[in-house]
Order: C-alpha cells, then structure tokens, then sequence
C-alpha cells in the first residue's frame, strides 16, 4: 500500500513549529543541529527581534509538511521577499530586466537563513521521497500565488543537484574556507606555507597586537554579557553602516542569541586594557567555526587579518575543528590559507522566457567560477600548491 499523501502548510513563524520538532528535522547529533544557522532557536531569534519580518521585507512563509497523524515531518526555511536585500547571491539584473518587460518580480520566495551566507541544507526532511515532495509543494505554492521565483541559496551539494534533477536553475559563486589538517599547533599550520607567506603572516599578526599592545580574548557562554554585546553592537554597527546602509540585524537579536544559544556564540574581541576596541562574532558548529561579523572603533592595521582569520585558525585547532569559514567574498583570505570553494543556489522561475535567459546566462557564470577557481589555485600560500589534507 502506498504511503498517505503528506498535507502541505504554511507557517508565518518558525515558532509554530515546537523547537524540538523542527531540530530534529534538521542534520544533528543528540538533538542538535550540527550547523547553528538551522537551530530553531537562530531563526527564532530572527523573528523575535524584527529582523526578519513584514517590515524589514522578510517575511516568514516556512513551508511545512505533515503526516497523517498531523506530525510534522519535513520543513523548508523559506520568506516572502519584496527585494533582494541581504542575500549574497545577486539577482538584481534579473528582477531588472524582468520589470522592464512588464513582470512582476516580486514578491519571490526565498529559502535560505536570512542574511547568513553559510551554505546547509535547506529541505529539512529525513528522506529523499519528502525532500523531493517539499520542492514540489515550493512550486505548487508560488505558481498558485503568482510569485515569480522561488531562490534557494548556499544549499547543500545533494540538495542542489536534487533540484537541478526537478529542473530547477544551478548558480554557483565562490567562497574561501580553512582546512584542519589537524594541526596541533598555529606554527605547524605556517609549516606548509612558502616561506614567503609564513613570514608575511607573522608579521601582519606582530604588527595588528604588538605595535599598540593590544591583546586578544575569547568570549563565549556565561562570558557573553550584555555589556560585551553592547561593544559588539557598537562595532557591528560602524560595518554596517559603511557597507550596507544600515545594518540588517538589530541589537534584540543578538540578546535573543546569546540567551538562548551562548554556548555556540563566540566573540573576539582586541582590547586596549580594559576597553574592547574591536570585535567578531562567530558561530560554533560540530566540526565547524563560521566567522559572521567584523568591526571596529579604533583602525589599526592587520587587526581585521587577525580577528577575523588569524584567531579563527587558532580557536579551530584548539577546539579541533575541521573547517573555518571566513564568510562571503574576498580574494584577500586566499594569502591566508583560505582556499577557494564551491557554494552553490538553486532557482526556479515561473515565466518560460525569464527562465531561458537566465538559465544560459548562469551556464557561462558556471564555467567562469570554474575557470576563476583553476586560476586561484595557483595562488595559494602553500608549498606544494594545495592545502594538506
């Protein structure tokens, strides 16, 4: 006898999904998900403070399935955007073109953790048969609705080539992320580079905490105290500003974050004496540290270098974890031992003739990442070329 038809629904906050349901939904080790963008608690943090909402055009629309007991068995993150704001995978020429023919581009739906460039899976669901079922229920949704597209960014390998399977459009673009070849130690890491690169890390790391004596600290659990969130927030704020405008995340947020996941939060911050005069947030995942957020009051060169990559090897090796990913962008990280790496999106477009274009525009975008990596390769900082393993 076949399986019951699962029953599609929507929810308009991720807190309608009891937290234990949700986290058991997503990949994990005794009842935690491995990767801390997922944890219900994250993206509940997100709707608490207003940074992902109606007014901030994020609107949670997660889609859900269920059985028929009327258990939850399978979920997709996903928000009705009215732009394309805080993304990291750029769609505005399309929404462009596609409004000067006279189509609506927005509102679209996007799958993803809002603002958060970290790549993980999206189709929450224990199998491949209810993954399959949710990008279903994803296009059903949107071409009910008159949406134009649904987006699907920095998902996981499996889940973009499920997609491409369903038809969906593969985009791919370029992160640099740090490989543990286990290391023991900061210097046994320099040991693989040329000696040219070893001798320029030591010195940008001398240069950002000697020169002014600075000194640096690791912030995480009972440590992260309101008053260690108020500098942060200060400091992620000046970044904000000078990038986007304004930032995207407001200072509730960070309070929800700490009260609910301190354990996984880590700061970085350099202090002058007593004083914090830089900072970074960090996620800590299973096997992973993801470095998220960067800012200063005081500029002091290298200290970005240091706080942002330097450290974020130091705390991998001292935690043993496998990976440090060093967020979107920035051909700079390759100098220091961030290798290039393959994200990837998957879309789906409604309207045939905005499909074909982009669909033969992300094929050449495809082989121009591609040939982008080959020519980056031989501009790593190690001594045989490609990082240990």
């Amino acid at each position: 006898m076949p399986d019951a038809p699962l029953s599609v629904g929507v929810v308009n906050s991720v807190d309608e999904v009891p937290a234990e349901v949700w986290n058991r939904l997503v990949p994990g080790h005794g009842g935690r998900p491995d990767n801390p963008f997922l944890d219900h608690a994250f993206l509940s943090a997100l709707e608490q403070s207003g940074s992902a909402s109606r007014r901030t055009g994020w609107l949670p629309h997660h889609l859900v399935l269920s059985d028929a007991a009327g258990q939850t068995v399978a979920a997709m993150p996903l928000y009705l955007k009215s732009h394309s704001q805080g993304e990291y995978v750029f769609d505005h020429g399309w929404a462009e073109a596609y409004q000067r023919a006279g189509g609506a581009y927005y509102p679209k739906l996007q799958s993803s953790v809002p603002f958060t460039p970290v790549a993980g899976p999206r189709l929450l669901a224990a199998d491949d048969v209810r993954r399959a079922a949710l990008l279903r229920a994803a296009e059903e949704l949107a071409a009910g609705n008159a949406i134009s597209s649904i987006h699907a960014t920095f998902v996981a390998a499996d889940e973009a080539e499920m997609a491409r399977q369903s038809g969906w459009l593969v985009r791919h673009d370029t992160q640099y992320h740090w490989q543990n070849a286990g290391f023991a130690s900061f210097e046994e890491f320099l040991g693989t580079l040329s000696s040219r690169h070893r001798k320029a890390m030591r010195r940008e790391r001398r240069d950002a905490l000697g020169a002014e004596g600075l000194a640096v600290r690791w912030l995480t659990g009972a440590d992260l105290t309101e008053a260690a969130w108020d500098h942060f927030f200060a400091f992620y704020q000046d970044t904000g500003n000078r990038k986007w405008g304004r930032p995207y995340l407001n200072r509730a947020f960070f309070s929800l974050l700490s009260e609910a996941m301190a354990d996984r939060v880590l700061l970085m911050f350099a202090y002058d004496g007593d004083t914090p005069v830089a900072g970074t947030l960090s996620l800590v995942g299973r096997d992973r540290l993801y470095g998220r957020y960067w800012g200063a009051t005081r500029e002091v060169p290298f200290l970005h270098f240091e706080l942002c990559y330097y450290q974020a090897i130091d705390f991998a090796i001292a935690h043993r974890l496998s990976v440090v990913e060093a967020g979107a962008q920035g051909e700079h990280k390759l100098a220091r031992g961030y290798a290039p790496t393959t994200t990837r999106s998957v879309h789906w477009i409604g309207h045939p003739g905005l499909r074909d274009a982009v669909s033969r525009f992300l094929a050449e975008e495809r082989r121009s990442v591609e040939h982008e990596q080959q020519a980056l390769a031989r501009y790593t900082p190690f001594r045989h070329g490609e990082p240990p393993t």
